[in-house]
Order: C-alpha cells, then structure tokens, then sequence
C-alpha cells in the first residue's frame, strides 16, 4: 500500500481544558476565614490570567460545568507550552485549589491545515501576510475566546477499523469528504462558534473541539446534523462531553455558594459588582471581542477554497467553511437568551400608600414577589446598614441580590430613591456590595408599604434573589436610648457593635478618626496566636481597606488582644470572620457583662515608657477606687514595646464617663502630652 499524504499545518497557540471537580465536603467543613481566603486566591487567579498578567499574549476564561464529570473548567490559550505548564502548576499553589481535584484535562493547539490549492499557497508562503486569507487563518491560529454564554467541549479521532480507516483514504477522498462536511457547518454561522485544536501527540485523542453559543440548542441541532454525515458516520470516534457556563471571575463566591450564576451580561459576560472589603477587592471588566480577520462579509467564516480543510469532523482551524463560525468570528451575536424571570412592565402602586387592602393602583399584588425572612438584621448589617444608623427597630426591609454590576445599577436605584422619598414611610433606599454580589437595600415604616415598593425593584436589572423581613421590634419608648442602668447597653441589640460582640470582636470608630477598630481577646499561646495572626495580617495587606491587623499582650495576665483597623465599617465586618476563627477567642476581656472601652493609639516615646508604665501603675490605683470599676489592664504591641493600648471594664456607661469627665483623667491626657508621640484615642463598646 502506497503511502498516503498528510495534510500541511500550521500550529498557533496551546491548548490546556483544565476541568476542576470540588470537594464539597472539604468546602462546607472548611472555616469562613478559610473559604474567604480560598475565594481571594481563586478569583486573583483568574482575574490574573485573564488580563493576561503572566504574558504578552493569549486567552482565559472559566466555566461553571453541568453533570456529575466536573464543577469548572479553566480554559487557558497561550503562546508556549511553557506558558500552560506554568499557569497549570500556578493554580495549584491557590488556595482555592486546595478544595478541588483534577476532573479531565486535554492539551492541544489550535491548527490549521488543508488540502485545496489555496492551502497549498499559504503553506509554501505564495500569500501576502496582509492579505484577507492569511489574517483570517492567523486569526484562527490566534482566536479570542468569543463572549457566548455556553460552551461545549470534547475530544474526538478518525475511525481506524479495517475497513472504516480514514487514514487509509486518499488525499481526494478526504478533501471531499470534508468540503461535505463543512456545507453543514455553514449553515450554522452566527449560531455556534469552534475552535479547532490538533493533539496529535499532546493527548489521548486526535483533536479537541470547542464550541460556543447562547443557545445549546443550536449545538445540538449542528452536532446531530453531522452525525449523518459519512465523515462522521462512517470516521469518527467521540470522547466525553463537557457542557458550561461561562462567568466572570469575581463571581466564583455565588458559584461556590450555589446562588445561581448572573444572567444579564455586559459585551455578552455576565458580570457583578466589586467591594472593598477582604473577601475580595478588585473586578475585571469582560473582555472585549478584538479585531478578527475572515471573510470579507465579516462573519468569521472560512473563504471558499481557503487553506483548513483538516481531518476532523467540523474542518479545520482554517477550513474551507467546514464548520460553524469560527471563535474568532466577528459578528456572533451578543446574548439575548438571558433566563431572567424578573416581573417585567410597569408597576402603578405607590410605595406610601397602604396596600392593604389589597390595591397597588392597577398593579397585581406583588406582596408574594419575595420570600419573607428572619434574619433581615443581619444581613443589613452584612452590608453596613445598622439600627440607629440607617433604620429605626421595627422598619421593614427588602434585600434584593442582582446580577448586574453594583456600578451599573447606582444611578437607576437613585432615582427609585427620589421618587421613594415623597412618601413619608420609605427610610432609605441604596445600592450595596458584598463579596463581590450586588444588593438592593429598601427600608419602609411599613411593610405595607415594602411590599409596593418591590414592584419596582424587582423590574431592575438582574435581579435574583428577593428577601424582606422586619428589623426588630419597635421599641415602647420610641427609640429613646436606656442607657441608664448596670449592664444596659448604650448600643441597640441590632447594632454592629452588638452583632460583632456576640462573637466575641469589640467594634467600633476611635473618636476622631477615619479607621473602624475591631478587637478580639483571645487566651491561646501567645506564639501560636502570632503566627496565625501573621497569616491573616498578610492577607488582609492586599486590601486597599486594611490599615494594620496587631498583636497586643498584657505581661501580667495570659490574654493577649488582636487589633485590627480599618479604613471601612463594611471592610471591617468582613474582617471580624477571619478574627473570630482564631484561636482561643474568649468573649471580652475580663467578665461578661458591663461596659468596656480601649484605649488606643498610645505610642509612647522612647525615651518615657517606663516614666508611662509608672503612670500606668499609679492610675490604675486611682481607678481602683472609683465607682463601677472592675478592671483595667495594660497591653504592649509585640512587635513595637513603644505602642500600647489599654482595656478597661466597667459596670455602666456612666461610670466609665464619670472617669473620663474627672480630673485624674484631665490630668493624665495632659502630663501624657509631653510622653506620647500621638495623640490617644478611645472605643466606647457596650
């Protein structure tokens, strides 16, 4: 038998499908601190590599995937092998990579070959570089990942049986089997984007195929039209498939937490809103579509006669138009199948008036439009809303999740809020954002009145998840503050600082400053504590938020504080779930109840910290035997003797006030003036 002619080709960039199997179990056992950290470390690399900052050139992007074979798919395109090998060992050293394991991998590169005339003169170099042909096969060779919302991959090889042998074929054979092949995928330009990959020698398969589109329906219709072509009737052999969902980095949160993936897209990727706080901080906006070379029609499809008439079933990378769209194709379009079941139209309730008697001003009733809840104090607070602050107890609240960019959404909720604001029952209407989601927050007097207001929100962009639940219970006094009494508190139950004192985190702002303080008391060995707190210190330094995370112990008792300051409240309750896993966290410093202060920011010169340690001892007598004292201690920075900060515990409020009003106090600021290096500061914590 003679032997037979292969093709010529032309490789471009590598290929690596990087399928990701979570542990679940692992994930739900794991701490918050840890999962946050995980998180921070998964979106940094993904955000990384698809803004391409480990090269000059290439592709990312990841995908939920559906089934039981996989949870990710991490695409990678890059310039060198070399470059793949590295982002593939990368991802290992995450965090977050910690919680999975390798599903399926394939490694490729994407290719063009043909049979035809034209594909001989682009091989042996007869086309002009900037000619229509060569940009468009360059464009194959180097694609860009198009913006599709689904994608489809599998591996695939040509039949070798005795007597179903494709390689066994004719150079003419092949090429008319394959020009066959590809007047099926013609007619499936503008619907389904490929790229086309050879792995001759890479992988276990001959060559991997990927295809993109908004509607999955569209491949399967393309896929099932091929099968009854001979070249795939008769040639081909199929691998396993793998079906997802492409989403942005920064919503690898709602991924994991099994909140539905965003469905309104911008430039056709979903995309959610950023934070400042620790959980993550930075958003990649999607990545456009560049320019792309193919047919003079702008379609990305192969030219008529063009060099890629390859072996597989769709053409080749540079087919004869032997295959839907190219991924690299131009005028795809954009996403319009978004599975959005929002209320849609207008809605004519007034949000001040009282629905309850069921009219909403020609608007069905909308009071089943969100799932009541009992936590709504916490989560207002996940976001920085807190009682006293933004609401009154009792105020009825609606926490809308969207899909859409906390960015994009601020001016269409403003003006909600303007309107809201001529009826006197709405509080406050605002956008937030949280671990990289985006919220609706909508206060009412009344849920009456909330239950109008959903109306509208729910007719704003991506909006998911719809909660509402009433914030407490209104007090008898109308709010007035008791703040009179031993072991009352001077915050409201429902505050920050309450919500972070029940785990045992001390909150708050020093008066005079633009940092919000957390404390925990923790009673672990000193040492461990410092080494877990120095993990957390640089985590918590890649945030624009963080001001310094510290270690402060009090060299006659065995509990040892942890600081942490920042530039947000938000930041900082975000924080507080890094600090309360670390270890031996007691509930405050000293007894249960009562009222405590810190005093911070006492950085002491040099030169006068044991004259300060000395006024330390001779205050402290003083305050031995003032009203409603219980204790007072002294606590020095490990890393910096100089900075010191004191805990104090008292009965009440006012007797911590009758210290701080009293001379002995006015003398110790002023002697302090001449030792300290800054001026100090105070936490006031009920």
């Amino acid at each position: 038998m003679d032997q037979r002619t292969p093709p010529q080709t032309e490789e471009g960039w590598y290929v690596l499908h990087d399928c990701r199997r979570v542990d679940w179990d692992a994930w739900r056992d794991a701490p918050q601190r840890a999962r946050d950290r995980a998180l921070a470390e998964g979106i940094d690399f993904l955000e990384g590599y698809e803004s391409l900052a480990d090269s000059d050139e290439g592709q990312t992007a990841v995908y939920t995937v559906m089934g039981h074979k996989a949870d990710l798919m991490i695409l990678h395109l890059r310039p060198t092998m070399a470059d793949l090998d590295a982002a593939e060992r990368h991802f290992e050293q995450t965090e977050f990579a910690a919680y999975t394991e390798r599903a399926f991998s394939y490694v490729s590169v994407t290719e063009a070959s043909g049979y035809t005339e034209k594909a001989r003169e682009y091989f042996e170099g007869e086309v002009d570089d900037d000619s229509g042909l060569a940009q468009y096969i360059q464009g194959r060779l180097h694609p860009d990942v198009p913006d599709e919302e689904f994608v489809c991959f599998y591996p695939m090889s040509k039949r070798r049986d005795p007597e179903q042998n494709w390689y066994d074929m004719s150079f003419e054979e092949r090429a008319a089997h394959i020009r066959r092949h590809g007047d099926i995928g013609r007619g499936y330009g503008g619907k389904v984007n490929q790229m086309i990959c050879g792995s001759i020698g890479f992988d276990d398969w001959e060559w991997g195929i990927t295809l993109w589109s908004d509607d999955m329906t569209h491949v399967k219709e393309l896929l099932t039209e091929m099968r009854f072509d001979p070249s795939t009737s008769r040639f081909a052999e199929f691998g396993p498939f793998y079906v997802g969902r492409r989403f942005a980095p920064e919503d690898l949160p709602a991924v994991m937490a099994g909140h539905r993936v965003p469905t309104d897209e911008v430039d056709g990727i979903p995309s959610t809103a950023t934070d400042d706080q620790p959980a993550h901080a930075t958003a990649t906006d999607a990545r456009a579509t560049g320019d792309h070379a193919g047919d003079a029609d702008g379609h990305g499809n192969a030219h008529p006669g063009s060099p890629g008439e390859g072996d597989h079933p769709h053409g080749d990378g540079a087919a004869d138009a032997d295959h839907p769209t190219s991924g690299q194709g131009a005028d795809h379009p954009t996403s319009g199948d978004s599975d959005e079941d929002g209320p849609s139209g207008s809605t004519g309730g007034r949000p001040g008036e009282d629905s309850s008697s069921g009219s909403t001003g020609g608007r069905p009733d909308v009071s089943g439009d969100f799932e009541e809840v009992d936590d709504a104090v916490g989560r207002l607070g996940r976001l920085g809303l807190h009682e006293g602050e933004a609401y009154d107890a009792g105020d009825y609240a609606l926490v809308f999740h969207s899909a859409a960019d906390a960015e994009d959404l601020v001016d269409e909720v403003g003006e909600l809020a303007e309107s809201f604001d001529h009826y006197d029952r709405h509080v406050t209407t605002t956008t937030r954002a949280q671990s990289g989601q985006s919220y609706v927050v909508s206060v009412w007097t009344a849920k009456e009145a909330a239950d109008t207001a959903a109306g509208f929100l729910g007719d704003l962009d991506g909006i998911e998840e719809r909660v509402g639940g009433q914030l407490g219970e209104p007090s008898e006094d109308d709010g007035s503050e008791g703040a009179a009494g031993g072991g009352e508190t001077a915050a409201s139950s429902q505050s920050i600082r309450e919500e972070l004192d029940a785990e045992g985190v001390y909150a708050g702002q020093p008066h005079g400053e633009d940092v919000y303080a957390l404390v925990v008391y923790s009673e672990a060995d000193p040492d461990e504590l410092a080494e877990e707190v120095s993990g957390l210190r640089d985590a918590f330094d890649r945030y624009d938020t963080h001001v310094r995370t510290t270690i402060y112990q009090d060299t006659d008792a065995d509990t040892t504080a942890v600081a942490s300051l920042w530039d947000t409240e938000d930041a900082a309750g975000t924080a507080s779930d890094y600090l309360t896993d670390l270890p031996g966290v007691v509930r405050r410093h000293g007894e249960g109840d009562g009222f405590g202060t810190m005093g911070m920011f006492y950085t002491v010169k040099p030169e006068h910290r044991e004259d300060f340690v000395e006024k330390f001892d001779t205050v402290g007598g003083l305050l031995a035997d003032m009203d409603g004292h219980r204790e007072t201690a002294l606590l020095a920075n490990r890393d910096d003797a100089n900075d010191m900060f004191i805990a104090s515990q008292w009965d009440s409020k006012d007797d911590a006030m009758a210290f701080f009003r009293s001379d002995a106090f006015s003398d110790t600021v002023s002697w302090g003036r001449d030792v300290l290096a800054d001026r100090p500061r105070h936490v006031f914590l009920a």
